[in-house]
């Protein structure tokens, strides 16, 4: 329980942060995955990326992400073929797990918990960036086709816009994803990301009360419109996987923002428990109590 929401909102990130300790039971299928992967395919590159790698997972929600590094002699022109053979290969290995596949990547469901559920994504590997100094590569995208990705530039121009903030823009990317979460809202992880990260650029002091509702009224006043990737890397960046979700994910935004409108609102007039009440709606009953 709070008496502030600054407080409740400090407690509320911590509630968020996933400890080390708690994707220790992916280390022995992350290890399975990786040898029927080289087996199969010839991987000898299978490395962690995403929000769990960032900095920016959702405790019990994110999921782990991989990349599988696919020699060019394995390699298929057709992504949807690529992934295919990909969820084929993990479903010999592992018959009784529930594994399909969500572009751009192979779902391999260990448990019920994110931290137990594990992606991989066949990555072809395309070269370095212009500075020389990451990795490029190509994964898939829906239709088939492919598109570029570098983990490793996108986790630095995160971190790089973190530091300023004294790590407080990876809390509010956080506190972004856990709406996401919470609503069941169809964005892309990815797109929240960026967009989150772009939108604090130039910001001396993340306020997580006003924050959250100024990065809403962001991607609500965008309308979620597929964004150019600030590392240009990967050309645009769609919100969402298809136009239905694109608006499905805005109408539940709108509402988030309201919410988040009235908190900020209620606790102005000096009413905090009315802006407990007005979170708590943002965070469909997981922000922390008044009291």
């Amino acid at each position: 329980m709070a008496t502030t929401v600054t407080a409740a909102f400090n407690t509320l990130v911590g509630n968020l942060t996933r400890s080390p300790g708690e994707t220790s039971s992916m280390v022995g299928h992350r290890e399975s995955v990786g040898k029927k992967l080289s087996s199969s395919f010839g991987v000898t590159n299978f490395f962690g990326t995403g929000s769990n790698s960032n900095g920016t997972s959702v405790r019990f929600w994110s999921d782990v992400d991989y990349f599988a590094s696919i020699p060019v002699a394995a390699q298929q022109n057709d992504s949807a073929y690529m992934l295919t053979k990909v969820r084929d290969v993990l479903r010999q290995r592992f018959p009784s797990t529930s594994i399909r596949v969500s572009t751009p990547a192979v779902v391999c469901d260990f448990g019920t918990d994110g931290a137990e559920t594990l992606e991989v994504t066949p990555a072809y590997y395309l070269g370095r960036d212009d500075t020389d100094s990451y990795n490029v590569y190509e994964i898939p995208q829906l239709g088939g086709g492919w598109v570029k990705s570098s983990p490793s530039v996108h986790n630095r121009y995160v971190t790089d816009a973190n530091v300023p903030l004294n790590g407080k823009l990876k809390q509010l990317i956080r506190l972004i994803k856990a709406v996401r979460y919470y609503n069941n809202i169809p964005a892309t992880s990815f797109y929240l990301e960026l967009r989150v990260a772009k939108w604090a650029a130039g910001k001396s002091v993340i306020d997580y009360k006003y924050d959250v509702r100024g990065v809403l009224s962001h991607l609500v006043g965008c309308s979620l419109a597929q964004m150019v990737d600030p590392k240009g890397i990967s050309g645009y960046v769609p919100a969402a996987h298809t136009e239905n979700y694109r608006e499905d994910a805005l109408s539940k935004l709108t509402t988030a923002l309201n919410r988040a409108r009235k908190a900020v609102h209620a606790e102005s007039d000096g009413d905090i428990e009315g802006a407990f009440k007005e979170w708590d709606k943002v965070f469909n009953g997981r922000f922390p109590a008044y009291g």
